[in-house]
């Protein structure tokens, strides 16, 4: 199937002027253009769009996703490297929601801290709490 650069922007909500970009970059090697030059994205350059936003999204960097488009069209030689690439991208991207979820784990203790306080109209109170007075769900989340 093939899609116009619209359909495509409409479909993934990446920006026309994106595609565009990634075109200009050489991210889409083997895309077709039509008789008056429009680009023609077909099923392999939506596989490809989808790789690339999802290693873009894993915080990794436009010229490193060119990197590995390039390997690629190496083909199996560069099977070993696609693969070390593709773990060191899930170690860092689970790094990122450990991070997260401290983050959210103190979000959710202090959600809870204000909340008690502004029932009680008064901070004092939750501040002279012993540990086992406050509630399991966010006692492990205190500072």
């Amino acid at each position: 199937m093939y899609y116009s650069i619209g359909e495509v922007a409409n479909a993934t909500g990446i920006a026309i002027s994106t595609l565009r970009y990634y075109d200009r970059e050489g991210m889409f090697p083997h895309m077709e253009r039509s008789n008056g030059g429009i680009r023609v994205f077909s099923d392999k350059e939506i596989d490809t769009l989808k790789v690339i936003e999802c290693l873009k999204s894993s915080g990794m960097s436009i010229k490193a996703i060119k990197e590995f488009l390039i390997w690629c069209q190496e083909g199996d030689s560069s099977l070993h490297k696609r693969r070390e690439m593709f773990h060191a991208r899930l170690e860092e991207v689970e790094k990122q929601i450990e991070a997260l979820q401290a983050t959210k784990n103190m979000l959710k203790y202090k959600c809870w801290y204000y909340d008690t306080a502004i029932e009680a109209g008064t901070e004092e109170t939750v501040k002279n709490m012993l540990p086992e007075e406050i509630p399991e769900n966010v006692r492990d989340y205190k500072i």
